[in-house]
């Protein structure tokens, strides 16, 4: 497996992409095989339902001329990309309930009642245009919520005892602004000038920086040890001495010794890392000794960018609001 994500970053994947297909709801199964049985596929239904649901999500930000700028010099475009994107996701989903079956990961009765729940309310939601294209049963609604509930499930078993405690410390995001220039001459030069009464950092870094940004956030273990070990020196207002990171110089001044709200965001950010990484030490082995593959010509006979009726855009946020993912 080429992606590998727990279930937050399986959902952010989802928010983020948008795929989508023209074409009548054929009902084959599209077969998958491991190295070790096969298993039963997805139905092109169900393909659809995701890469439809995706597909207006995406559109409703960027419109539907995304769909032909390429992505890389081989002539990729967005579309194929994110076919590519929403294909691995879908086997990833696969093989993590072919490793739930090892781990006999069940779903408990109030579960499964509360995911019948989710189905019905999910599947009276779609309108006539919806089932017109993806024409999909209510039964298949159902499994592919189940297979996504139960692949989180795993996730969160195997890792319950893992220790999310992040210290402020650890997660403690700054704001600074920052002005880089590549000669050190010149960076004693605006070290000077910076330094004078009066002077408007901000703007004297917009005028004179190298870099991108003159302002930004700063969070311990992003930039060089030297470079932290100054600015998380210093108090709000204050400006550091200059400091050389890499091939470049950097005058850098404290807007703020603690951004809550950042600080806050890196520690759940840091807690999602390392529950990654308990994950994938049981993960990895099992992923190496399976392959899933999705067969079937549904892949090739999507299309996004054609005229649809669909609106349907919030599969998953359904399922968050009902399952608490």
């Amino acid at each position: 497996m080429e992606r590998r994500r727990n279930r937050q970053r399986m959902t952010r994947l989802l928010a983020a992409i948008g795929v989508g297909l023209m074409l009548g709801g054929c009902q084959e199964s599209s077969p998958i095989t491991s190295e070790t049985q096969t298993v039963e596929g997805y139905t092109d239904a169900q393909v659809m339902l995701v890469a439809v649901t995706e597909k207006n999500r995406y559109s409703e930000v960027y419109t539907d001329q995304i769909w032909q700028i390429l992505v890389d010099n081989e002539g990729t475009t967005f579309q194929d990309y994110l076919l590519g994107e929403i294909q691995s996701f879908l086997k990833e989903v696969k093989l993590l309930n072919l490793m739930a079956d090892e781990y006999e990961i069940g779903i408990s009765s109030q579960e499964r009642e509360r995911l019948q729940e989710l189905t019905e309310d999910y599947y009276g939601s779609l309108t006539e245009a919806d089932q017109a294209l993806i024409r999909i049963s209510q039964e298949e609604v159902y499994g592919l919520y189940m297979e996504y509930y139960r692949a989180c499930k795993l996730v969160d078993e195997l890792t319950k005892d893992v220790n999310l405690e992040i210290s402020d410390s650890e997660a403690k995001v700054i704001t600074v602004q920052e002005i880089q220039v590549s000669s050190h001459g010149e960076a004693q030069s605006i070290h000077t000038r910076a330094m004078k009464e009066g002077v408007d950092f901000y703007a004297l870094a917009k005028m004179v920086s190298e870099g991108d940004e003159a302002e930004k956030p700063v969070g311990r273990g992003e930039r060089s040890q030297e470079y932290e070990d100054t600015v998380f020196s210093l108090a709000a207002g204050e400006i550091g001495p200059i400091i050389r990171e890499g091939e470049n110089y950097y005058i850098v001044k404290c807007i703020s010794d603690y951004d809550e709200e950042a600080t806050l965001e890196r520690k759940q950010k840091l807690a999602i890392q390392r529950k990654n990484l308990a994950f994938h030490k049981i993960y990895d082995s099992f992923a190496a000794e399976h392959s899933v593959e999705l067969g079937g010509d549904i892949w090739e006979r999507i299309s996004f960018s054609e005229e649809e009726n669909s609106t349907t855009t919030d599969f998953f946020e359904w399922f968050g609001d009902y399952m608490g993912q």
